[in-house]
Formats: structure tokens, C-alpha cells, sequence
């Protein structure tokens, strides 16, 4: 069996950044994958469920009801390994040209106050495992340490 592409990244080598992960021709279309990549793979420790949860929660409902890309957007949602999210937008696309949707999303989740949306038994499944101090912090070190100024290395997967 042939190896999906997401396990063809040398994760050794792979920082935190902002990387496409892969484009899909979808009829006369294509969606583009991005791999956020929040933490160093096999370096650091990886996120917690709970942090994660409410990284979903609130980039998912920054993300749909964003003027420009909110029509746009397929999918966001964590990686198995909890190391990152997956973003998948419809359209071809480079990591630069989501970089500062990046900083708007992850600004807007480490500014956030208040409760996080849809974290109540009726519209979640497991709401109880959230934790908004710890995404909050996790946000403003991706954007101190990757978004803001990021270097070309950060935005292609390395070789």
C-alpha cells in the first residue's frame, strides 16, 4: 500500500509553520490542505485534547464567519498527533497567502473572553474537555515564535 502524503514529511525535520500540505483536484477545482504546525514533531511535548478542543472550537467559528474566506473554507480541525490543525481551503492556494488569516484566527483566540462556543452538552460531544487558558497561551506562542515575521523556512516543508 502506498503511503499517504502526510507521512512522507520528514518530521525530523519539521519546525513550526504554515505549510500546504497538499492540493486535491476536486472536479474542476481544487482544495488546498495546510498544515499548521503548532509544535516541533518527536522534540516537544505534544498539546493536550483539551487545549486543542477549544483551538477548534474557536478557529473553526473565527474561520467560517470570516468575510473573505469564510465561504471558502472546507475543514479545520487537529491533527492525530496533536501536534498542529489541518486546514483545508477551496482554491489554490500558497502559505503566504493564508499567513495573515493565521494571525487574524490566532489573535482572535488568544484575545477571546467569555465562553467558548459550542462548548455546552447540547452542541458538543465531549464539551467538558476544554481549556481556554492553556489555548490561549498556546495561540500567542505560535504567534510570537511563527506568524508574526516568518521566514521562508517556516512556509515550505523542508527536504
Amino acid at each position: 500500500m502506498e503511503k499517504i502524503t502526510s507521512f512522507t514529511i520528514d518530521h525530523i525535520r519539521l519546525i513550526p509553520g504554515v505549510y500546504v500540505s497538499r492540493k486535491d483536484p476536486v472536479g474542476d477545482s481544487v482544495v488546498t490542505t495546510f498544515d499548521l504546525r503548532m509544535t516541533s514533531p518527536n522534540d516537544e511535548p505534544v498539546m493536550n485534547t483539551a487545549e486543542m478542543h477549544a483551538i477548534e472550537h474557536l478557529g473553526a467559528t473565527f474561520l467560517r464567519n470570516h468575510p473573505v474566506f469564510g465561504p471558502k473554507i472546507v475543514y479545520f480541525g487537529p491533527m492525530g498527533c496533536r501536534t498542529g490543525f489541518y486546514l483545508l481551503l477551496a482554491g489554490d492556494y500558497e502559505s503566504v497567502d493564508i499567513v495573515n488569516l493565521m494571525i487574524e484566527m490566532y489573535e482572535f483566540i488568544r484575545d477571546f473572553e467569555g465562553d467558548v462556543p459550542g462548548a455546552s452538552p447540547k452542541d458538543c460531544g465531549n464539551y467538558l474537555d476544554i481549556n481556554l487558558p492553556m489555548a490561549k497561551w498556546l495561540a500567542r506562542r505560535y504567534l510570537d515564535e511563527v506568524l508574526y515575521d516568518i521566514p521562508e523556512d517556516r512556509l515550505v516543508y523542508p527536504d
